[in-house]
């Protein structure tokens, strides 16, 4: 089932989630609702705080990413072809090299991109969808898609790594998105409506 994002402004963004357990209800329905809404979105990452549920749950898509590149583009990131999965209970173990820049947007932040730097490689420990552990290091693209998903379990949304100055440029923006007053393709939850 195609589930609503939740707009920039609803509070559920900004909450630091809570991680879950194995009795989580309908865990298996609501990744698969996840990977469905995030398809129909056009996005290759969604955390399930942008669908309305303050839990450590995030799925990401990147090999979606590289279909579109040709093999030239390809060659500029070394985790190409991607990386399909499902992260419960993230936590950052280390950050490493430098950092990079690259053009962001948001599914709860539509039609806002801004130049972001991250970096380069990310080692993170997590449970898959049947709670088995894992500690892997990523980089690249797949790794900056990582950071922005994971992030939004930690309350934080990618414009609040730019300046304040930029920030205070987008408010009139954002406060439209909050409102409701943007048009998307995909099914969005406003809570200044």
């Amino acid at each position: 089932m195609i589930l609503p994002i939740v707009a920039y402004g609803h509070p559920v963004l900004r909450k630091v989630a809570v991680p879950i357990n194995t009795d989580f209800p309908q865990l298996d329905k609501l990744v698969e609702d996840m990977w469905e809404t995030m398809y129909a979105s056009n996005g290759v990452g969604l955390a399930a705080p942008q669908i309305n549920k303050a839990i450590r749950l995030f799925v990401i898509d990147t090999e979606q990413m590289f279909k579109t590149m040709n093999e030239e583009e390809q060659a500029e990131y070394e985790d190409a072809p991607g990386e399909k999965i499902v992260f419960i209970n993230a936590e950052i173990e280390e950050l490493e090299g430098d950092e990079w820049s690259y053009n962001e947007g948001c599914l709860s932040i539509p039609k806002i991109r801004e130049d972001i730097y991250r970096q380069q490689s990310v080692t993170i420990s997590y449970n898959d969808e049947k709670f088995e552990k894992h500690t892997k290091t990523f980089t690249g693209l797949t790794a900056r898609v990582i950071l922005h998903e994971y992030d939004h379990i930690e309350g934080k949304l990618f414009i609040d790594h730019i300046s304040l100055l930029k920030r205070k440029l987008m408010k009139g923006k954002l406060n439209d998105i909050t409102k409701g007053k943007v048009s998307v393709d995909y099914k969005m939850s406003f809570s200044g409506k």
